[in-house]
């Protein structure tokens, strides 16, 4: 096998791989959107579902619930993709710890701005929407980073599904070529690299919306 072979296979697992941490990271966001909007906004009879879905899957391990989806459903007729099955146990659970971390975020969010905004007559709706939301995004910014890091990292557990993501590809060609620390060490370096200019590009959207006078901390996982 040529090294241009390793190369393309190499590339095509690192397409899955971003495939998968895509996936995940927006199922998070949006979920754990849902979930935080829904906790400030009202309808305080779900808070205790939403409570114990939190505390529930930021328990389980990832790898366990990605079994109980992607070999369990079957068997009570609900059979699930690959992908789906990443969707269902990665994704939910990056949306359970993204939930606390927006709920932080709307926390930090300074009353005397929602009390003023009551004042003038603002609703309840569009307090949130025009002051919470916007605020709350920039200030959950470093935890999204952190959450986005965790998912691209427990991306891998995709092969044990049957998607040929780097890792896997990587498996398949240190037992071909009998040189598995190059490959490896390989696959360390592209996920770095991918990691790196993945949060370049965060890093440059928040300072394009950043709050003028506001410093955020930024800490991230590497």
């Amino acid at each position: 096998m040529s090294f241009l072979d390793i190369v393309i296979q190499l590339g095509r697992g690192l397409g899955y791989t971003l495939l998968v941490t895509l996936c995940c990271s927006v199922t998070g966001v949006l979920a754990g959107l849902v979930i935080a909007c829904i906790r400030r906004i009202g309808f305080y009879w779900l808070r205790p579902l939403l409570d114990a879905y939190a505390y529930i899957f930021r328990g389980i391990p990832v790898l366990v619930l990605l079994f109980i989806v992607y070999f369990g459903f079957p068997s009570i007729g609900l059979k699930v993709t690959p992908l789906l099955a990443m969707v269902l146990s990665l994704g939910l659970i990056s949306a359970a710890y993204l939930s606390e971390v927006f709920r932080g975020a709307l926390n930090s969010v300074d009353a005397d701005e929602i009390l003023a905004a009551e004042a003038i007559g603002l609703s309840r709706l569009q307090v949130f929407n025009c002051i919470e939301l916007p605020q709350m995004l920039r200030f959950s910014l470093p935890g999204m980073i952190n959450e986005f890091t965790t998912v691209l990292k427990y991306s891998p557990f995709a092969y044990t599904v049957g998607i040929p993501e780097i890792t896997k590809q990587a498996m398949t060609l240190s037992a071909v070529t009998l040189h598995g620390v190059e490959i490896y060490f390989a696959v360390g370096v592209l996920y770095f690299l991918t990691f790196r200019i993945l949060l370049f590009a965060v890093q440059f959207i928040e300072k394009r919306y950043r709050i003028p006078g506001l410093v955020l901390e930024q800490r991230s996982s590497i």
